[in-house]
């Protein structure tokens, strides 16, 4: 009997170290997420495995005046790409794209980049994200946390640009400021609002300066996920 309960003392200690490993692995998988992968995650990052197509138009309103805008059907997993404007309609392979699809290509890597920037942070592997700081969000006045996302200065349709991203305790992005080709002066500051799930992708639909107008907004969109 006495043999019995040691053995089954044994196997008790056994789980319960078992269990408290797993508890501190767990623990430590959290831990080891960077400031970048928290963003993006708190935007839904975790879902995009299964995005198979995303649509969406780009436009910028000023005033009362509706902006022209530019629509796009995007396979992220096949890479390929579709724009519609007024004007024209062109598709392509952005692993075989020619000289006169860089152009389209420009206008659809900015206009993604607006539309996710939370999951450029990890996309975007030879930009530099700082140490997480707080600071005064210059639109809201609200104190926010902050990180500035720099650009290398060679690759890329606009090297060296930098970004001030404000962020609040749950990691979703208020504001930012634009700062083109690294200088201290911004170049534009602009809110995320009317914020939109979209099967597990939270998006910002308005980008708003001060004073409220001029919106750089997204309508249309869809996520589409694999069946």
């Amino acid at each position: 009997m006495k043999t019995l309960y040691i053995s089954l003392f044994c196997i008790l200690l056994a789980t319960s170290c078992k269990s408290d490993k797993t508890e501190n692995a767990i623990s430590d998988k959290e831990q080891e997420l960077s400031i970048g992968e928290k963003i993006a995650n708190a935007h839904g990052f975790e879902n995009w495995k299964n995005v198979s197509e995303v649509t969406f138009t780009f436009q910028v309103d000023r005033d009362t005046i509706k902006g022209n805008g530019r629509t796009w059907v995007w396979h992220p997993k096949l890479d390929k790409v579709k724009m519609t404007n007024k004007d024209t309609s062109i598709a392509y392979s952005r692993s075989k794209m020619d000289s006169t699809h860089v152009s389209v290509d420009q206008g659809f890597i900015n206009d993604k980049f607006w539309l996710l920037v939370p999951f450029q942070l990890v996309w975007d592997t030879t930009a530099t994200i700082s140490d997480q700081t707080t600071a005064e969000a210059p639109i809201s006045k609200t104190k926010l946390n902050l990180i500035t996302l720099t650009y290398p200065n060679e690759g890329g349709y606009t090297p060296g640009d930098a970004y001030y991203i404000y962020f609040d305790d749950n990691y979703l992005i208020k504001e930012w400021v634009f700062r083109k080709g690294n200088t201290e002066k911004p170049s534009l500051t602009t809110t995320f609002e009317n914020y939109k799930d979209y099967n597990g992708i939270k998006i910002a639909t308005d980008h708003k300066m001060e004073g409220g107008n001029w919106n750089l907004n997204f309508t249309d969109i869809t996520i589409t996920l694999d069946e």
